[in-house]
């Protein structure tokens, strides 16, 4: 028995689906104690927008931890932080025109889910929020109660309240118009719901079964949102820091939320970090209302200063498109003669099969075979293709081939359209 199994808590999962150590790990290659490699299409769950152990990011972190960098500060000021906001606002938000402030919360997700609710019920006096149908927002039982997944709802143990679950784009099918259908049951009277404090979404939902929101249903909830004195919330933790191309998912619908919760890839090397960006107007919180111990991790706010010199051109964003319409091009292939679906934006791509076991079926053998993937959705009935941005087009290629031969190898035949084993000659 290992320790794993003899001292760590049964509620362990992903060690579950990858039953290997791992021991050291470089750009998209994670590589186990016993030498044998495995290309990363999981990417931390996207916390490793641009790998493991970037060497620029890297350097900034040793240099900053051997010449005595602050390691943790609370909320107090520091040239880290300062480095961090100046570069954020420099890089990210003036050239979008957008004048956000910054509030940072606990390093994870949830946290940045949950203090976003908070300001919102505060701002507003509501205490109702509309979340959306198949939605993931954390494991904090505020964030929990935004969350669609019966199965992660049900660790709660106790009642999810003031949370009302609204169809997202395309839940009903072509033939319903859910924002029409949002809009009936917030303005009439007698249909029990109360005027919400927030919309809470993912642009694309990650977690969820990779279901991407069209950007006019997104525009349309965000103009709905205003029209009624709602604030719109949008969870970019998973599909923000450049995952779908630019570097907010919701930059191509053209929206500016009211708050934008990030974390994952925000420092870029894997260190928990958090920050909820919110409208001035909205910076209702007195001195120390909210708080927490480890809001101020220094070391990733070095890191994802070094990070966001990446986004000071497009040559990133353009790759993540070049290299997502050549991942979404061969999951058309490979699912073609199973009518499997693919769905996705930038490099974060799903297959979605009717067979809900095919998909982790797929997974446990391309793993066999040296791919690290994951499956998602209600069912786990969705392959989902989320590798470092930056991976290099050879090594993003041999990952599809193993995922094309584990998918033959289930199926029991070819796959349509097999990459070619010379050369790998692809369009994107």
């Amino acid at each position: 028995m290992t320790p794993f199994d003899r001292l760590e808590s049964e509620v362990r999962s992903y060690c579950r689906s990858f039953p290997v150590v791992f021991e050291t790990a470089s750009g998209a290659t994670l590589t186990d104690e016993d030498g044998a490699d495995y290309v990363d299409f999981f990417a931390g769950a996207g916390a490793l927008n641009y790998g493991h152990n970037p060497p620029d990011l890297k350097a900034a972190l040793l240099e900053y931890l051997a010449g005595d960098g602050i390691t943790h500060s609370l909320d107090m000021a520091t040239a880290a932080k300062r480095r961090f906001m100046e570069r954020f606002e420099e890089v990210i938000l003036q050239p979008r025109g957008l004048s956000y402030k910054m509030l940072f919360p606990g390093p994870t997700g949830t946290n940045a889910v949950e203090v976003a609710l908070k300001l919102a019920r505060k701002k507003t006096g509501r205490s109702g929020v509309v979340s959306f149908t198949n939605g993931f927002h954390g494991m904090t039982l505020g964030s929990l109660a935004l969350t669609g997944n019966g199965g992660k709802r049900g660790g709660a143990g106790v009642s999810l309240d003031d949370v009302f679950v609204m169809p997202f784009d395309g839940y009903h099918g072509s033939e319903i118009d859910t924002i029409e259908l949002v809009e009936r049951m917030l303005t009439d009277r007698s249909s029990g719901i109360d005027l919400p404090a927030a919309f809470v979404l993912e642009t694309v939902q990650a977690e969820g079964g990779v279901r991407v929101a069209s950007d006019a249903w997104l525009r349309r909830l965000a103009e709905l949102a205003d029209r009624l004195g709602v604030l719109l919330i949008v969870d970019d933790i998973q599909v923000g820091c450049g995952r779908t191309g630019r570097f907010f998912s919701f930059e191509e619908a053209g929206l500016v939320p009211d708050v934008v919760c990030l974390s994952k890839s925000l420092s870029g090397y894997g260190l928990p970090m958090a920050m909820v960006l919110l409208r001035p107007e909205l910076d209702v919180f007195s001195p120390g209302e909210h708080n927490g111990t480890f809001r101020g991790h220094m070391p990733a706010f070095v890191t994802a200063t070094a990070a966001l010199d990446r986004w000071r051109d497009g040559a990133l964003s353009e790759k993540v498109r070049r290299d997502g319409r050549l991942v979404a091009d061969h999951l058309t292939r490979m699912g073609r003669s199973l009518d499997a679906e693919v769905r996705g934006r930038g490099m974060i791509q799903g297959l979605a099969f009717d067979e809900p076991d095919l998909a982790g079926q797929i997974a446990r053998e391309a793993f066999a075979n040296g791919l690290v993937i994951e499956t998602a959705g209600p069912r786990g009935e969705v392959l989902k293709v989320l590798p470092p941005l930056t991976i290099p087009r050879e090594e993003l290629l041999r990952g599809l081939q193993i995922l094309e031969r584990a998918m033959g190898h289930v199926v029991g035949r070819p796959m349509a359209g097999r990459l070619a084993t010379t050369g790998m000659e692809v369009s994107a």
